[in-house]
C-alpha cells in the first residue's frame, strides 16, 4: 500500500513538473517575441495643440539597441509642419530599421509678436525630454540620439545637439542658420532682416543676447560635441553657404570629427540640394557611427 502511495505520489510530482516547465516555456518564448512596430501619430507632448509629434517606433526594438533619430523641419521659424517629412520617413524606417523615429512640431513665431524665441528651441527641449521620460514604456535608448533638421530646423537641432551632447551622438544640418547676426547683415533675401527681427523681437543693436543664444556658431567651444554633417548649396539665396562655412571652421579649429558636403550651384532646399544624395549620405553617416 505505502509502494503505491508513494509511485501515485512520484506520478503527480511529475505531472507538475511537466506543467510547469511547459508553462514556463511559453512564458519565455511569449516575453521574448519580438515587438511590433507601432507608428503613434500626434502625440502631445505638452499641452498646446501645436506641440505634438509623431513617434515611429521600429519592430523587434529594444531599450538597448534600438536609439532614436528626432526630425525637425524647417519654414522660418514661422511656418512649416512635421508633414513636410512624411515623404522621408519610409526611407528612414527601411534604412535605419535598428531607429525610432521622432518627426516633432513646435509652436510657430508669429509676425504679431507670440511665440517668439527661445519658444521653438524650448519646445524641441520638451519632446526630447518627453522621449527620455517615455523610453521605457516605446522601449527605445534616448542616451543613443541623433537629430535631423532643415534650414530653421537645422538650427535647432544643433542647438539642441549641442546642449544634449551626452545623449546626442550626432547631428545632421541641412542647410542651417548658425550665425544670425551675421544673417542679419549679409542676408541675401530682403525679408530675412525683418523676419529675423520679429522672431528674436529685436535687431542685433537693440537685442543682440537674443542673437547669439539662438546661433550654433557660439556653442562650439569645446571638442566634446556630437559629429555632424553639413550640407549645402554654393547658391543658397536664403541661407547664405557663408553660414556653413562659419560652422565647418569652427569644428574644424575644435577639432570635433564632422564632414562637410556642398553642392555646387544648388540653391536653398528642395529647389536646388539634391535630397536624393543628401538623405543617402546622411543615412550612411548614421549607419557609420551608430551601427546596430
Amino acid at each position: 500500500m505505502k509502494v503505491i502511495n508513494r509511485f501515485c505520489y512520484l506520478f503527480f510530482i511529475g505531472i507538475m513538473l511537466t506543467l510547469f516547465l511547459a508553462c514556463n516555456k511559453h512564458n519565455i518564448t511569449a516575453n521574448h517575441a519580438p515587438l511590433a512596430a507601432q507608428n503613434l501619430m500626434n502625440v502631445a507632448y505638452v499641452p498646446d495643440p501645436l506641440q505634438k509629434m509623431d513617434v515611429y517606433l521600429p519592430v523587434g526594438r529594444d531599450t538597448i539597441h534600438t536609439k532614436v533619430l528626432m526630425l525637425i523641419h524647417g519654414g522660418a521659424w514661422t511656418s512649416g509642419d512635421k508633414t513636410d517629412f512624411d515623404t522621408a520617413i519610409l526611407t528612414l524606417q527601411n534604412s535605419l530599421p535598428n531607429f525610432a523615429l521622432c518627426n516633432i512640431n513646435s509652436r510657430l513665431a508669429t509676425i504679431q509678436g507670440a511665440n517668439v524665441w527661445p519658444t521653438q528651441l524650448s519646445d524641441i527641449n520638451s519632446a526630447f525630454q518627453s522621449l527620455q521620460q517615455q523610453q521605457a514604456k516605446y522601449v527605445i535608448n534616448t542616451s543613443q540620439s541623433a537629430v535631423f533638421g532643415a534650414s530653421a530646423g537645422a538650427q535647432l537641432a544643433l542647438l539642441l545637439g549641442y546642449t544634449h551632447s551626452d545623449k546626442i551622438k550626432a547631428i545632421i544640418d541641412l542647410f542651417g542658420h548658425t550665425d544670425l547676426a551675421a544673417l542679419y547683415y549679409n542676408a541675401p533675401n530682403l525679408l530675412y532682416p525683418s523676419l529675423l527681427s520679429i522672431f528674436l523681437n529685436g535687431t542685433p543693436a537693440t537685442n543682440m543676447p537674443a542673437y547669439i543664444s539662438a546661433s550654433p556658431l557660439y556653442l562650439v567651444n569645446t571638442s566634446k560635441l556630437p559629429l555632424t554633417i553639413i550640407f549645402h548649396g554654393t547658391a543658397d539665396d536664403v541661407v547664405p553657404i557663408s553660414q556653413s562655412d562659419s560652422l565647418n571652421n569652427r569644428l574644424s579649429n575644435y577639432d570635433i570629427t564632422h564632414q562637410y558636403i556642398q553642392y555646387a550651384g544648388a540653391g536653398h532646399g528642395g529647389t536646388g540640394v539634391n535630397l536624393i544624395d543628401t538623405y543617402n549620405k546622411s543615412i550612411q553617416f548614421l549607419q557609420q557611427i551608430m551601427p546596430n
